[in-house]
């Protein structure tokens, strides 16, 4: 990227030579750390990249090349982050600080904007740093012109604190909750429905869900069964550095930041990174009460392998041996990457679990882990409550079907299927569910709770759906479903 793109100074930029008003021209100075993530923002808005893959590598890159230590590291991944996760909420500030409808600003303009919005009202920096960073990155990555028109928006916003703009932004509760709910809470009305319909209850359980969204998550380790125990991750990790899982005996917390994949668990593979619900979904099928054979395994959408290299540990443990079929080769590749280094039997193949390869009534233990909205782990893509929209659900629903009648038909009589999404909305979650029972009569819900003991707050069941603000997980969803004929 070029250092200056769009408009562009009428001077010729020399130090010292004359420009408006009489005034010397100053080159503007890149501030590696904001052109870092005003890099990343970009690539989020135009190429539907995801922040958790894309900064990465700018970081390491960055490092690499001497322009960052730990403290600009963590500053950028902020300004990233907290962009991101507040953007619904900074676009209703930006809008009323303006004269013109908010999508006439072009939207780098807008992720400039929104970046230092969120340095005025969301971080410790200083009224004038933020401005004044922000004016510069400006002149970087936009130009002196639009500049201009950043540092008076700027100036406005920094008028008042957060609380102030949000009392003046968002309609009042009484009158309209749900688009109150949105705007403080930086979710999109329709899924601050959503979530209010699947979570039941009043105003605080919400707002308790729509706040732990908008937190930033720990990485969670899992430490591979048959390859090590949480213990040993602990050790070689060190006390000051993690903790035990909450409810995972597989699950160990990081306290502090840093790579992950540099810690030698993770490295060699007998550890890997993932959070505690999808732990929790892979413990409870595998916990199941069988009737007869425990000895085929199925994970029938395995990618990228989190979920199957658990399964396939868990099973060698008993002699079973897993089979993991992904219908999307690259994701087959991470599949067995993942797998590698397992004790015990299990094959990777690239398959389509809606036409299966293999016969019916083949497997003891089926997980379908479905291809789904992703509403339940918006802690960790933030940008994609802002992606996703109603109308999405229908082009999941019928291969959400399809997948768990694939998997229903695939276990055998007496076997059990776990039906797992990472999104707690009831078109995915229940009404899928609800759905392929009424058609596959030869099956009926297992309670999952107590497979988890020691989990609070399970709901009601037999189904579970675990949350960001009662458990600390991601927002996954499990119905257990053993074959009876």
């Amino acid at each position: 990227m070029n250092d200056q793109p769009g408009r562009r100074p009428q001077k010729s930029g020399k130090p010292g030579t004359p420009g408006k008003h009489g005034k010397p021209y100053r080159r503007p100075q890149k501030d590696p750390v904001r052109y870092l993530a005003f890099e990343a923002l970009r690539a989020v808005d135009e190429r539907d990249a995801y922040a958790n893959l894309v900064l990465p590598p700018l970081l390491r890159k960055a490092r690499e090349k001497g322009d960052f230590d730990a403290r600009d590291a963590a500053l950028a991944t902020e300004l990233v982050y907290g962009t991101l996760r507040r953007q619904g909420t900074y676009d209703a500030i930006v809008a009323a600080c303006i004269d013109r409808p908010l999508r006439e600003v072009d939207p780098p303009v807008l992720d400039v904007l929104n970046m230092g919005v969120h340095q005025l009202l969301g971080t410790r920096i200083p009224t004038h740093a933020a401005v004044s960073a922000s004016v510069e990155l400006a002149r970087v990555v936009l130009g002196d012109g639009r500049a201009k028109f950043v540092n008076a928006v700027l100036r406005k916003v920094a008028q008042d604190d957060l609380d102030g703009w949000v009392e003046k932004v968002a309609p009042p509760y009484d009158e309209d909750a749900e688009d109150h709910l949105a705007v403080v809470h930086s979710h999109p009305r329709w899924i601050v429905s959503a979530l209010w319909d699947s979570l039941g209850g009043g105003r605080a359980g919400i707002e308790d869900l729509l706040e732990a969204d908008n937190e930033r998550p720990e990485v969670t380790l899992v430490a591979r069964p048959g390859r090590t125990t949480a213990d040993v991750v602990l050790d070689e990790v060190g006390e000051e550095s993690a903790l035990p899982g909450r409810w995972s005996p597989y699950a160990v917390r990081l306290t502090e930041g840093g790579e992950p994949g540099s810690l030698d668990p993770v490295r060699t593979g007998r550890a890997g990174v993932q959070d505690e619900g999808s732990q929790l979904v892979a413990i409870a099928l595998a916990n199941a009460p069988l009737e007869g054979r425990d000895e085929k395994w199925l994970d029938g959408c395995a990618g990228p392998g989190g979920k199957a290299a658990m399964l396939a540990g868990l099973a060698s443990e008993r002699g079973a041996a897993l089979l993991a079929a992904e219908k999307q080769p690259h994701r087959a590749r991470l599949v067995a990457n993942a797998l590698a280094g397992n004790p015990g039997p299990y094959q990777v193949i690239t398959a389509d679990g809606t036409r299966p390869p293999w016969g019916p009534g083949t497997f003891d233990r089926v997980l379908m882990d479905v291809p789904c909205t992703g509403l339940g782990a918006l802690r960790r893509r933030p940008e994609a409550r802002w992606r996703r929209r109603p109308e999405d659900l229908e082009g999941f629903a019928p291969l959400q079907r399809s997948l768990l009648t694939t998997a229903l038909d695939s276990v055998r009589v007496g076997g059990v299927v776990g039906y797992a999404t990472c999104s707690p909305h009831l078109a995915e979650t229940r009404a899928v569910v609800d759905d392929v029972m009424k058609h596959h009569p030869g099956a009926e819900l297992i309670d999952a709770r107590p497979l988890l003991p020691g989990v609070p707050a399970l709901g009601d069941g037999p189904d579970i759906q675990l949350w960001p603000h009662l458990h600390g997980t991601d927002a996954m969803y499990l119905a257990l479903i053993r074959r009876t004929a």
